[in-house]
């Protein structure tokens, strides 16, 4: 079992390597994007229910549900709860964004070094070229990688937080 371990590390190692220094970034940003996105996922497996009850019994508790004062209460109710709802998905988006441009700045660091190879050895060391060109596209392809698992998991994300702000507002009526 620890050999599996030992390998795994030694293959993520070597990966990095290969890739240089922009998977680093590539890798912590990806990191953070998913703990938001699992944060979200939980918080509308567990806190939403208990949050989106207690709006409705305050609403549902209120006497008097139709002057412009009660209007108010509501609107101020379903606020709360769509921020509630609403919370760190932007930030989600802007990390899916940034990942392929993370991606994009390994690419650019990548072709620096392969023209720097190429200018001084004039194209006769391939393998130093290659090397190059590892870290012009591993980036790449880890930057696409996780954005495109960032991408999936927020549009069912933003789908969630979609429905539950239109199911809040049909449950908050009020008497007209």
């Amino acid at each position: 079992m620890l050999f599996f371990l030992l390998d795994g590390l030694d293959a993520i190692r070597g990966f990095f390597t290969l890739g240089g220094p922009v998977l680093i970034f590539i890798a912590g940003l990806t990191f953070i994007m998913w703990i938001l996105l699992l944060e979200r996922v939980l918080y509308y497996l567990t806190s939403y229910e208990h949050d989106a009850r207690q709006a409705i019994e305050l609403w549902q508790a209120r006497s008097e549900r139709r002057s412009w004062y009660a209007q108010a209460i509501r609107a101020k109710l379903i606020s709360e709860l769509h921020l509630k709802i609403e919370h760190n998905l932007s930030l989600i988006k802007a990390m899916i964004a940034l990942c392929p441009l993370f991606g994009l700045l390994g690419t650019v660091t990548g072709m620096i070094e392969v023209f720097s190879v190429l200018s001084i050895t004039g194209g006769g060391q391939a393998k130093s070229m290659a090397d190059g060109i590892s870290k012009a596209t591993i980036p790449t392809m880890a930057g696409m990688v996780a954005a495109l698992s960032g991408v999936f998991a927020n549009i069912y994300i933003s789908q969630k937080a979609a429905r539950e702000s239109e199911l809040i507002e049909d449950h908050l009526r009020s008497d007209h």
